[in-house]
């Protein structure tokens, strides 16, 4: 699991009233008990992250895993998608990139949460990268509790704002690898200590030796995290 080429430029937000992607229904075929939302990296797509529903399925029998593009098309990665044209990781660039993509992933959530009659505690969400940010700003500005977040490769978009931002505090689990090249594996350490300081609960695993990508032991944790998210909010 990887970034795609960075794109430079882009034609423009494509206003899309509803993200679209590929979803699982819950293994056991039964109704949804539960939903688990996938944001993809940058230069990505929903079918990606997609490849991580096998390793939690069992886990996870009664849940729906839903995995949309992104709103932006990617102009530099053919089939890819981004949440906001990413040049740099400055923190204006980055605040107001989250801020642009941040109504249709409320949205979203709030469409199929209600399409599947389930509560907030009954929805997590799972981040790679940029869909990491995407995730670590919407989850905590929510008027309503979800279940938990895992965030893969990421980083606190726009920490300044949070304090006066946070309106719930679901428990966190941050991931990434210590020789990540492209976000700095120090952004973990720092939404960690940004988080804890606004009582949150937060969990870390350092990947040694792991670049930008997910390995066994962090689908393992994610998945263990998962379940006892959706399950502690019966």
């Amino acid at each position: 699991m990887t970034h795609a080429a960075i794109c430079h430029t882009t034609t423009g937000m494509t206003e899309l009233s509803r993200l679209t992607g590929p979803s699982a229904a819950p293994a056991s075929g039964r109704d949804p008990q539960s939903l688990v939302i996938l944001l993809h990296g940058y230069g990505s797509n929903g079918a990606d992250l997609m490849g991580l529903v096998p390793y939690w399925r069992d886990a996870l029998p009664d849940t729906a895993f839903m995995a949309p593009n992104a709103p932006e098309a990617c102009p530099a990665a053919p089939g890819g998608y981004q949440w906001w044209a990413l040049t740099d990781l400055a923190r204006e660039s980055r605040a107001a990139g989250v801020r642009q993509a941040a109504p249709p992933v409320n949205a979203f959530i709030d469409m199929h949460r209600a399409a599947y009659d389930l509560p907030n505690r009954k929805v997590a969400l799972v981040g790679f990268s940029q869909g990491t940010m995407m995730a670590l700003h919407v989850a905590p500005r929510r008027p309503e509790t979800l279940a938990g977040v895992v965030g893969y490769s990421g980083m606190l978009a726009d920490p300044e704002a949070l304090a006066s931002e946070v309106k719930t505090r679901p428990p966190l689990l941050l991931i990434h690898g210590d020789a990540d090249p492209m976000v700095p594996f120090a952004a973990m350490g720092q939404a960690q200590a940004d988080f804890q300081a606004l009582n949150f609960e937060v969990a870390t695993h350092t990947a040694r030796g792991l670049g930008h990508s997910i390995d066994e032991t962090g689908l393992r944790l994610g998945g263990d995290f998962l379940a006892w998210v959706l399950r502690g909010s019966d």
